[in-house]
C-alpha cells in the first residue's frame, strides 16, 4: 500500500501538520541528541518465539484477502486471541467500496488494555492481506494473493504479544488501544486503468472518521512490516511532520532498550499508510515504524514487498524482539 508522496502533496496538507500542537505538547519534551539517556531498559521482556507464533497463526488460514472464507476465519481468531489475554474487545464493521467497486466486508477490531485508564496509547497494525502479488518479480506471480507474513501478519502478531505481558504484569497504569486496521491493502493494483491513492487504508480511513464519543489518545504508533529479515526502521517523514516530539520518543526508547542499530537516526521516505487518516481525521500524533531499504532494487520496503515471497520463510524473530521491546519501553516510560 505504502506509497511515496511528492513535494506538492505534502504542501497541500502542510496546514494541516501544525493542528495537533495541542496534543503534541501534551506529550514528554524529548530533545533530538546523538547521546542516550542513563535509562535501564523497563518493563517486561518482549518474547519473539510468542509473537512469531501469533503470525505463523493467521498465515495458517491463507492470505486474508478481503471477502475470503480466510479472512473472517482469521477475524474471528484475532478477536478470541486478543479476549483471551484479557483484553476488552470492540469490532466496528463496514461495507467499504473498492477502487473497482467491490463491496469489501471490512472489520476493524479494537483490543483495549485498562479501557478504564483516562490517559489511553493507541498501538495500530492492519491485518488484511494485498488480493496481488504486482510487485513480484516474475510477472506469473502479479494476479496470485500475497500471504502477507511480514506486511500484515507481523504488526498484529507483535501486539497480541505486548497486550499478553501487560496483561501479566499488570503494571502499566495507563490504557492501551490496540487497533487492528482492516481493508488497508486493497489498493489500485499497477495495470488497473487508473490509480487512486484513497483506495489504500480504507479500514483506517473509516474507524478514524467513526471513533467512540469522546475517544482520546495522547499519541498512536503504527506498525507495518516489523518482521522482514534485514529490516531497518529509518525516520519516516510524514511522521516527523506530523509528531516530530512521537518520533524523537520511539527511537530514543530504541536505544535504551539496546535496539538502536534496528532503528537509525536517519530519514527514510514519505509514505501513505494508515497513519495518514489518523492524524488527519482523528486528530491524534501518529507516526509510522515501517522500513526502509535503500539499497534494495526490489524495493525500498525489502524485497518481499507485494510479492509471494512475503510469508514466514522471511520473517525474522529478532525484528519482532527490536520492535516489541522498543514499544514495552515506550509504554513504561511513559507518564
Amino acid at each position: 500500500m505504502k506509497i511515496l508522496i511528492g513535494v506538492v502533496a505534502i504542501a497541500m496538507i502542510g496546514t494541516g501538520i501544525y493542528t495537533y500542537k495541542n496534543h503534541i505538547e501534551r506529550t514528554t519534551e524529548v530533545e533530538d541528541t546523538e547521546e542516550v539517556e542513563k535509562v535501564q531498559p523497563v518493563g517486561p521482556s518482549f518474547n519473539a518465539d510468542s509473537a512469531f507464533t501469533y503470525c505463523a497463526a493467521q498465515c495458517e488460514f491463507g492470505p486474508r484477502t478481503m471477502n475470503s472464507e480466510a479472512h473472517e476465519k482469521c477475524a474471528d481468531w484475532i478477536v478470541a486471541k486478543f479476549k483471551q489475554i484479557g483484553c476488552e474487545v470492540k469490532t466496528q464493521k463496514a461495507d467499504l467500496q473498492g477502487f473497482d467497486g467491490t463491496t469489501l466486508k471490512s472489520t476493524n477490531i479494537i483490543a483495549s488494555y485498562n479501557p478504564k485508564a483516562t490517559t489511553r496509547i493507541l498501538l495500530c497494525a492492519h491485518w488484511d492481506s494485498r488480493p496481488w502479488a504486482d510487485n513480484d518479480p516474475d510477472s506469473a506471480n502479479h494476479h496470485k494473493p500475497v500471504m502477507a507474513a511480514n506486511d500484515g501478519a507481523s504488526g498484529i502478531g507483535v501486539m497480541i504479544e505486548i497486550a499478553r505481558q501487560l496483561q501479566k504484569d499488570k503494571k502499566l497504569k495507563i490504557g492501551v488501544d490496540f487497533v487492528c486496521f482492516d481493508a488497508e491493502d486493497y489498493g489500485t493494483p499497477y495495470w488497473a486503468d487508473h490509480q487512486d491513492d484513497n483506495s489504500w487504508a480504507l479500514g483506517a480511513q473509516y474507524w478514524s472518521k467513526n471513533l467512540p464519543q469522546g475517544y482520546e489518545a495522547r499519541y498512536g504508533i503504527l506498525l507495518d512490516m516489523v518482521g522482514g529479515q534485514g529490516a531497518k526502521f529509518y525516520r519516516e517523514g510524514m511522521s516527523q511532520q506530523y509528531a516530530n516530539a512521537i518520533v524523537k520518543k520511539v527511537w530514543r526508547a530504541a536505544y535504551q532498550a539496546g535496539y538502536g542499530s534496528y532503528f537509525p537516526k536517519e530519514d527514510g521516505g514519505m509514505i501513505t499508510d494508515d497513519h495518514i487518516p489518523v492524524n488527519q481525521n482523528a486528530q491524534i500524533p501518529t507516526i509510522d515504524i515501517i522500513p526502509y531499504y535503500p539499497d534494495c532494487q526490489q524495493s525500498t520496503f525489502g524485497p518481499t514487498w507485494h510479492t509471494v515471497s512475503d510469508d514466514m520463510k522471511h520473517l525474522d524473530k529478532a525484528t519482532l524482539k527490536a520492535v516489541g521491546q522498543t514499544l514495552i519501553q515506550v509504554l513504561y516510560t511513559e507518564e
